[in-house]
């Protein structure tokens, strides 16, 4: 089976993400991070659903004189608040962590961002290692150092750039992913070749009959080409001042839709894939997205299973209310990751509401 270590060139902050089967069970992720621990004292955050992964890795690290403290947390987006910051930080101080400690991860990309930003912020900065274990996570969470939470009026609205010490990927714990979760992940998945890459959205597209049957061979490829696209593009935009806004393709609306919907009718993905058509709609008004262009996204995302129409009890002004409030907003000025093509994308900023309006209009009859 096939195995990947690709590194984040960040200078000082650099680390590798190692992708390879088996990697929990085996012990070899109770290895590296035991290998990379500046002292005793760990705090392993996961949730009970996970616990076939937390643990071979909790027993391993205390076979190597690691003082695991597990904390199990609720899945899903309604935990991604302060108040969840503050039950971590009181784990970290009963685990008595301090600046040598490591914070481990397990889990989904709500954990991997709620425990990267109570790290980031406890005792100024602590390590965390992200072991992610949804699809989405693995291409796309825990890779490029963005943590933090949500706010009642919006996703992700606090947060830090706090880079893990790595990030260990095992494609076995797709095998016990819900269906509906995977097919989410398939859409962070499918956007890296939208933006960077058209052999490479041609060739999942191909393989996504493969992909939804969870073949390990075709899902290794897949996550390991996702990372090294994100990781060719956070390193040279660690802090999206520029080039890595292109990864927000579909996610105006899609962060928007998730918050109107109060994150309980879409997951993620599903929410980005609809927000993909929103973009590639907008640009065919805007006279930048060709409609062929539009058609072959959309088919693939249907293919994948994924939601591609615009909800009909949504209204339009909630959305353009909503993204707004997103922190990719510009003095209220809406901003867009828009297509040119397959594999190259373009920064709008100002885009007019009613360009926005019109798209989701046409989007209800998809």
């Amino acid at each position: 089976m096939s195995s990947y270590c690709i590194p984040i060139a960040l200078g000082d902050r650099s680390y590798n993400i190692t992708i390879e089967e088996g990697l929990i069970a085996s012990g070899r992720a109770a290895e590296i991070v035991a290998d990379m621990a500046l002292g005793k004292r760990a705090v392993l955050v996961t949730h009970p659903g996970l616990r076939a992964y937390a643990a071979p890795l909790q027993s391993g690290l205390q076979a190597r004189g690691l003082t695991p403290y597990l904390v199990t947390l609720p899945p899903g987006e309604h935990t991604k608040t302060l108040r969840s910051v503050a039950r971590l930080y009181d784990a970290f101080l009963a685990a008595g962590l301090d600046r040598k400690s490591l914070v481990i991860v397990v889990g989904g990309g709500v954990l991997g961002d709620l425990a990267g930003f109570a790290a980031a912020t406890y005792l100024r900065g602590v390590r965390f290692v992200q072991v992610p274990t949804t699809l989405l996570a693995q291409v796309d969470a825990s890779v490029g150092g963005k943590t933090g939470v949500d706010l009642p009026q919006g996703k992700n609205l606090v947060g830090a750039f706090h880079q893990p010490a790595a990030v260990l990927i095992d494609p076995r714990t797709l095998a016990t992913l819900p269906t509906r979760e995977l097919r989410a992940g398939l859409a962070e998945v499918l956007k890296y070749g939208i933006i960077c890459e058209e052999p490479f959205f041609h060739s999942v597209a191909r393989d996504l009959p493969r992909l939804l049957r969870r073949d390990a061979e075709a899902l290794s490829r897949a996550i390991a080409r996702s990372c090294e696209i994100k990781a060719e593009v956070v390193t040279q935009d660690e802090t999206e001042q520029g080039l890595r806004a292109i990864l927000n393709f579909g996610h105006t609306v899609g962060h928007a839709l998730e918050a109107v919907t109060g994150y309980r009718r879409y997951k993620h993905g599903e929410a980005i894939a609809i927000g993909m058509v929103s973009a590639c709609l907008i640009g065919e008004d805007l006279g930048l997205t060709p409609p062929d262009v539009t058609q072959e996204i959309a088919r693939a995302l249907h293919t994948a299973r994924l939601p591609v129409a615009f909800p009909a009890d949504v209204e339009a002004e909630a959305i353009l209310a909503a993204a707004q409030r997103d922190k990719k907003a510009q003095e209220g000025e809406l901003r867009f990751v828009l297509a040119r093509r397959l594999g190259e994308v373009a920064l709008m900023d100002a885009v007019p509401p009613d360009a926005v309006r019109a798209a989701l209009v046409r989007q209800r009859q998809l």
